[in-house]
C-alpha cells in the first residue's frame, strides 16, 4: 500500500471501485427489471457479470492503486504485510466510489427503473435466500476468506502480477465463488459493494422500490471482514 500516493488510492479506488458497482451492479439490474432486454437472463449471467465487472475495474485501476477493490482485501493485505498506515483511504474510497456506482446504475437504468413495480434492493445488494444469522454469516465469512486467500497466495508468483493474468485469475475466482457459494446469500465477499449500493437504495428516488433491509445489513459488511483477517491472518502464519 505504501507504494502508492494518497491522490492516487483515492482516484484509482473511488473510479474502480465505482466501475466495479456499475458493471456489477448493471447486471442484476438487466437480469431483474422488466423492459430490459436481458430480463431473466439467470444466475450465470449474474454470476459471469460480475466478474468480468472484477476484471475490467481491476485493470482499470491497478496502476494508480493497486486494485483492492474490497476491504476485506485491504484488511487481508494488511494483516499479512502489518502496513495499516492507509487503510482508512482504502476504505473510504471504496464507499464512496460504490454509492456512485450504484447511482450510475440507476441513471443507466432510468426508464426502466421509473416504470418499476416491485422491489429493488436485490439490484443494489445482496440478501439470504433463509434468513438465519448464523449461517448467513458464515457463508460471507467462507466466500470471503476464499477471494482473500487466493489473491494473497498469488502474490508468491511475482510473474503473474508482471503478466497481468493476476487479475484474470481473481476475475475467475469470483465468478467461481458465486457458481459454487453464492446461493444462500448472493455473495457479497466486499463490505463497500454491499453497504454503498444499499445506501443509495435508500436515498434514490425509485417507485415502488420497497425497503433497504437495514436489520440484515451488518451481515455482508461483519462478515467478509471476519474472511478478509482471517485469510491475511492465516497467510502470515502459513507463508
Amino acid at each position: 500500500m505504501s507504494a502508492f500516493s494518497n491522490g492516487d488510492i483515492f482516484v484509482g479506488e473511488t473510479l474502480g471501485t465505482a466501475a466495479l458497482i456499475l458493471l456489477g451492479g448493471g447486471v442484476c439490474a438487466a437480469v431483474t427489471l422488466k423492459k430490459s432486454k436481458a430480463i431473466n437472463a439467470g444466475w450465470l449471467a449474474i454470476t459471469f457479470g460480475w466478474g468480468f465487472a472484477v476484471l475490467i475495474a481491476a485493470y482499470m485501476s491497478a496502476p494508480k492503486s493497486g486494485a483492492h477493490l474490497n476491504p476485506a482485501v485491504t484488511l487481508a493485505i494488511a494483516v499479512e504485510s502489518g502496513d495499516w498506515s492507509k487503510v482508512p483511504l482504502y476504505i473510504g474510497s471504496q464507499l464512496i466510489g460504490a454509492v456512485i456506482g450504484a447511482v450510475l446504475v440507476w441513471v443507466t437504468y432510468l426508464g426502466q427503473f421509473q416504470a418499476n413495480e416491485e422491489p429493488t434492493l436485490g439490484i443494489f445488494s445482496t440478501g439470504p435466500e433463509i434468513r438465519n444469522p448464523i449461517q448467513n454469516l458464515l457463508t460471507e465469512i467462507i466466500g470471503t476468506f476464499v477471494l482473500c486467500f487466493a489473491i494473497l497466495t498469488q502474490g508468491l508468483n511475482k510473474e503473474l502480477g508482471l503478466s497481468g493474468l493476476g487479475i484474470l485469475i481473481v476475475a475467475l475466482t469470483v465468478v467461481g465463488i458465486g457458481l459454487s457459494l453464492g446461493g444462500p446469500t448472493g455473495y457479497a465477499i466486499n463490505p463497500a459493494r454491499d453497504l454503498g449500493p444499499r445506501i443509495a437504495h435508500s436515498f434514490l428516488p425509485i417507485p415502488h422500490k420497497g425497503g433497504s433491509d437495514w436489520s440484515y445489513a451488518w451481515i455482508p459488511v461483519v462478515g467478509p471482514v471476519i474472511g478478509g483477517l482471517l485469510a491475511g491472518g492465516l497467510f502470515h502464519v502459513t507463508f
